[in-house]
């Protein structure tokens, strides 16, 4: 090899593994936000781009193997939050592309090399008519049904095809254009999700892991209740489930804990017909309607409204229970995420990504986030 084509080699080499990264020793950890507004419009102030690092805008869908805008809105919310973008320079906003209801296409365009290049230079252009720096890939889940979607056995190395050949493209582009491309995943925290993925390759392709540590418990999936975003295991909890044991199992599944974002809900659960036994904590439940309760809802018509709130010090999370209406909540506050944060920084994960903006528009818990991992972070690098 002569040294021309050795330079090139190195430089290109140097390039490409410097766009696939977590977080540094040195670098603090993100904040990472899902922002779903559906058919509505995004209004200057209701976002704060200032503690964000990150904007994972929600959702793109999948028609005829090519990525299309999910809503109405979605051309003028992509086309505000690029000029927005312009006031905070450090910000990088990415579309999601996927989700629970619309992953329904991914195992079709991840098939073959025609459809994933097919696919991903949709991508490309989508990225750059809304001047977009990146892409995440909410597919739930490979291999598996999820929302009744098909799926198929090759999902598990294809999946990885796909992340592998994005990335490709993305280095492309950014060598050419000097603008880093970010590629990140939105991951199940199930053993079944680590068994159905190439986690130890998949990791070489992305820049974050944003891993989903919620949900643990679902009205209507199960039929007794439970933390549906717990940190530690509760040795009573039947399903033995925790945001501790999916980190631990991802990393050991070879993701490094500097690409993993901890996921975090702005929302809880609700059930209903719950005996007051250990306040409704791991008893029989039903479904009940709005049983999906933004922060917001619990803060202002719950806690100290007929509701009593509980610690359970094992897990590190908080639940409410309502005697009189036999109603138990499951949800996430200020100390379980101050208690979260705590976790990131002394686990050295990459941050902490939250779903869903809309759901706190007082912004509180986005506060503690910021409070939390930024003061604490610059109290240990002083000492």
């Amino acid at each position: 090899m002569s040294n021309i084509r050795l330079v090139i080699f190195t430089v290109a080499f140097t390039f490409a593994a410097n766009c696939a990264f977590g977080r540094t020793e040195s670098s603090p950890p993100i904040v990472v936000a899902y922002v779903f507004p559906k058919n509505e419009v995004l209004l200057p102030g209701q976002i704060d781009l200032a503690n964000l690092n990150r904007i994972n805008y929600a959702f793109a869908n999948i028609k005829d193997g090519r990525i299309v805008t999910g809503f109405a809105q979605d051309e003028a919310n992509l086309a505000f939050l690029a000029t927005l973008r312009k006031q905070h320079p450090s910000l990088k906003v990415l579309v999601s592309v996927g989700g629970w209801l619309w992953s329904g296409g991914f195992s079709d365009v991840s098939l073959t090399m025609q459809s994933r290049k097919q696919f991903i230079e949709s991508v490309m252009e989508f990225l750059t008519d809304h001047d977009l720096d990146g892409l995440d890939i909410d597919w739930e889940y490979p291999g598996m049904p999820g929302a009744g979607h098909p799926f198929r056995s090759e999902d598990r190395h294809n999946f990885t095809l796909l992340l592998k050949e994005f990335r490709i493209r993305f280095n492309q582009r950014a060598h050419k254009t000097g603008r880093q491309m970010y590629l990140t995943i939105a991951a199940g925290s199930s053993d079944e999700y680590v068994a159905h993925t190439e986690l130890s390759k998949v990791q070489r392709y992305v820049d974050t892991v944003n891993l989903m540590t919620y949900d643990y418990y679902e009205p209507g999936s199960g039929t007794i209740t439970g933390h549906h975003a717990p940190l530690f295991t509760n040795p009573a909890d039947p399903a033995k489930s925790s945001a501790d044991s999916s980190v631990l199992a991802f990393e050991h599944a070879g993701v490094p804990a500097s690409k993993i974002l901890l996921g975090v809900p702005f929302y809880g659960h609700m059930w209903g017909q719950v005996a007051d036994t250990q306040h409704g904590l791991y008893q029989p439940g039903v479904k009940i309607p709005n049983a999906y309760a933004p922060y917001s809802l619990i803060e202002t018509t719950m806690l100290d409204h007929g509701f009593t709130r509980y610690w359970d010090p094992v897990a590190s999370v908080p639940y409410l229970y309502n005697a009189e209406q036999h109603t138990f909540v499951s949800y996430e506050d200020s100390q379980s995420l101050a208690a979260k944060c705590t976790y990131v920084l002394s686990h050295k994960l990459g941050g902490v990504m939250f779903w869903e903006y809309s759901a706190d528009p007082s912004g509180m818990l986005l506060g503690v986030i910021n409070q939390s991992l930024r003061r604490r972070r610059a109290r240990e690098t002083t000492k």
